[in-house]
């Protein structure tokens, strides 16, 4: 039992991220000069890897773009894969130019709406929101570690 549950917390997010999905993300995190990290980490947070996912909300798609949304970033496929990821990432930049380079309020902004977060800054005070930035903080770090430790095998072959 312990094994599974392991199985799931580790070896699942780098299973369910397909060839596409690791393309689409590489290229659309670089055009938008985005840490590659960052947008993989809101993708496993927001959809769990799923690219069908729905939200109660009505968000839809690996980085689980609302309808207006995605409509405003020239999004027509919420489900499609690479539509879905250039519309998230291009999200996160316009958020990144207009709150600054301090991600927690970039991504607090991605989950709650860029005008709450932009009146209040980090005194958001929204328990689901401040959940959701860490559990994004949490994954970019695993990332950024999974990544050195590739780097590092890599430079003793």
């Amino acid at each position: 039992m312990r094994l599974a549950v392991l199985w799931v917390l580790v070896a699942w997010p780098l299973v369910a991220q397909t060839a596409e999905v690791r393309y689409w993300t590489d290229h659309w995190a670089e055009a938008y000069s985005l840490p590659r990290e960052l947008v993989f980490a809101v993708i496993e947070v927001e959809s769990g890897w799923n690219p069908r996912a729905v939200s109660s909300a009505g968000a839809a798609g690996l980085m689980q773009l609302m309808p207006d949304t995605a409509a405003a970033l020239g999004v027509r496929n919420r489900f499609d894969i690479r539509e879905n990821i250039r519309g998230g990432a291009a999200y996160l930049a316009w958020l990144r130019a207009r709150l600054g380079a301090d991600w927690r309020l970039v991504v607090a902004a991605y989950n709650a709406g860029h005008a709450h977060i932009a009146r209040r800054g980090l005194n958001y005070n929204s328990p689901q929101v401040q959940s959701y930035v860490e559990r994004v903080a949490h994954v970019y770090r695993r990332n950024r570690w999974e990544k050195l430790l590739q780097l590092q095998t890599r430079g003793a072959k």
